[in-house]
């Protein structure tokens, strides 16, 4: 397995060095024997390769961890780089980081050129950045390819292993691919680029019967129609589905590799369900677009990246859910793939009042298609014994609570299979009896789950009670009832700058410093103002009214009564127009994203 190690032409610098000139930036390769230093001119914008010697002495000098990249903004262009990051561990021998920190650096020295509104909007620019930055979960290794499976990278040519990682790394999952455009293509430079992955990465070393063994957990999140959990919603016209996640289980033991690869993502048509103030907005589906063509894309690239399809939809087959249900079966059914199979599987209505036992006739339904689909493992010479066939692709409204639950259960079901094969296991022992591992496995997936939720929705996950205890617990319950309120806040009052950030970050909107109206400034209409206060004073006044009672009652209830049904009145109006009074991406047209 010679392709799952990075080789040495193919590694980036790990060590850097980052000298800051009036005139320039130097990059340092400070990597035994490297005598590489890229020259950034801070006036042309140039990017050139030089040496030690050509560094002036008056520069000042700090350790950095990694270029993310480059990024034009109304100021000029900026550099991105690593400047914390914290081990997470090893994966056959190579370290892999997690970046904790980062500077974004103006190659403009002074902001004298730009007029206050400029200003403005480029500090606004700027904090979007480091919003998208803050956000935990960004890995890199510069040795290894994060963003490949085992598999993947086990069939691959002895060229693509000469590659640079910049090169070789599935795009998908490279969230800092538009920001290294400009490294792309310089391949003399690729050293210098880290590509970074979005999503959550565990490792653990594990013990059963005496037996130590490597359990990793590696999610791997798309940046194709990346976005938020009410913007960005289905697919995109080229077949991207929203909060689309590679979930990969990978086992070590004595030399052999075992992984179990998952994915999920949004029901993959045209839909959205955009914030209107409501709990719960009620899902569109589009009616004017053709649906099989975005679907039949999206489904051909997942049959060559994945092989066979088993769906997994986990949405309620009632209410609001249900026309999304009906539509992806109908949708399965026509396409008439072979490849494509699909099962419908109410979440909420079989384990509602805490039935969690009846996921097994979910698990039941899906045994024979898991074992059929098998897994990767390849032996201690690096010869493959079994390839994963097809894959399991889950998904329920957001992709996150209920389908994290179902993916933890079909992934202990490989790894049983996977540690008797490879005898860590004896016959007949099951993982739910090892307590020790069993523990590191269940909170290994909900955390997980909080990443990923988090990274969507604004918020840890729900139900990660069940996957770290195996039980529903009360205050499970309440937990759940918290993070659904601030995902009610987010969603409604601070998701459309979050969008924003993303669609920045990942160049699906570009700042033209020329441009005369700035997106960012869109006029509210009197309403926005005017209707909250109305609502908010009418509501005090009947306070008032009730702990200052009037000389008679008749009076009190009438003051009361008209003041309540003024606040009350206004409150129904705002409700009314909800999509006014949320926080709208401003960026990018959402016309196009639905």
């Amino acid at each position: 397995m010679a392709a799952a190690a990075g080789t040495a032409a193919a590694a980036a610098y790990a060590n850097l060095k980052l000298h800051i000139t009036p005139e320039k930036f130097y990059v340092e390769a400070c990597d035994d024997g490297a005598d590489d230093v890229l020259a950034i001119d801070r006036v042309s914008t140039e990017v050139t390769l030089t040496v030690k010697k050509d560094v002036p002495p008056s520069a000042v000098t700090r350790p950095i961890y990694g270029i993310l990249g480059t990024i034009r903004l109304v100021a000029g262009t900026y550099l991105i780089v690593i400047t914390k990051k914290k081990k997470v561990g090893e994966i056959f021998s190579h370290a892999i980081w997690k970046a904790t920190d980062f500077d974004i650096l103006s190659y403009k020295k002074t902001m004298l050129h730009l007029t206050d509104i400029q200003l403005q909007d480029n500090k606004v620019f700027l904090s979007m950045l480091s919003h998208v930055l803050s956000v935990d979960g960004f890995y890199f290794s510069t040795t290894y390819d994060l963003t490949h499976t085992l598999q993947r990278l086990a069939n691959t040519s002895p060229e693509f292993q000469e590659m640079s990682l910049l090169e070789r790394a599935d795009p998908r999952f490279v969230w800092n691919g538009h920001l290294l455009r400009e490294f792309a293509a310089q391949p003399e430079i690729h050293r210098f680029a880290t590509p970074v992955m979005h999503g959550f990465i565990t490792m653990h070393s594990c013990s059963i019967n005496g037996k130590c063994f490597d359990w990793l957990l590696v999610s791997r999140r798309s940046c194709f129609r990346a976005g938020v959990r009410y913007y960005v919603r289905g697919i995109d016209s080229e077949g991207h589905a929203a909060n689309f996640v590679e979930t990969e289980q990978i086992v070590h033991y004595k030399g052999s590799k075992a992984s179990f690869v998952q994915t999920r993502g949004s029901i993959p048509f045209f839909w959205s369900q955009r914030p209107n103030l409501k709990y719960k907005p009620k899902p569109q589906i589009s009616k004017s677009v053709n649906h099989m063509d975005g679907f039949q894309r999206h489904f051909d690239s997942q049959i060559i990246s994945y092989g066979k399809q088993m769906i997994v939809n986990l949405v309620n087959q009632k209410g609001s859910e249900k026309p999304l249900e009906q539509t992806f079966a109908k949708m399965v059914n026509s396409m008439a793939n072979g490849m494509v199979r699909y099962v419908a599987f109410d979440f909420h209505k079989e384990c509602s009042r805490m039935r969690w036992d009846r996921l097994q006739i979910l698990m039941d339904q899906l045994a024979e298609q898991q074992d059929e689909f098998s897994y990767f493992l390849v032996d201690s010479d690096g010869k493959i014994v079994t390839q994963q066939e097809g894959i399991f692709r889950s998904n329920c409204m957001d992709c996150l609570d209920r389908t994290n639950v179902i993916q933890s259960l079909l992934a202990r079901r490989s790894l049983q299979a996977q540690l008797q094969r490879l005898g860590v296991l004896h016959v007949g022992q099951r993982i739910e009896e090892q307590a020790d591992f069993e523990k590191i496995y269940k909170n290994a997936w909900a955390d997980n789950a909080n990443a990923c939720a988090k990274q969507y929705a604004g918020t840890g996950a729900l139900k990660t009670d069940y996957t770290r205890t195996g039980k529903r617990t009360q205050w499970g319950l309440i937990m759940d009832g918290w993070n659904s309120l601030i995902r009610y806040y987010k969603n409604n009052f601070s998701d459309g700058f979050r969008q924003d950030a993303i669609d920045l970050f990942l160049g699906n909107y570009s700042v033209d410093e020329v441009e005369p109206a700035s997106p960012l400034h869109v006029k509210k209409d009197w309403k926005f103002l005017a209707l909250p206060i109305i609502m908010v004073v009418a509501f005090s006044m009947c306070i008032i009214c009730l702990l200052m009672a009037g000389d008679t009652w008749t009076e009190t209830l009438a003051y009361v009564l008209f003041w309540g049904s003024a606040s009350f009145g206004t409150f129904a109006i705002i409700l009314y127009n909800g999509k006014d009074f949320v926080d709208a991406p401003k960026l990018v047209q959402k016309e196009k994203m639905d």
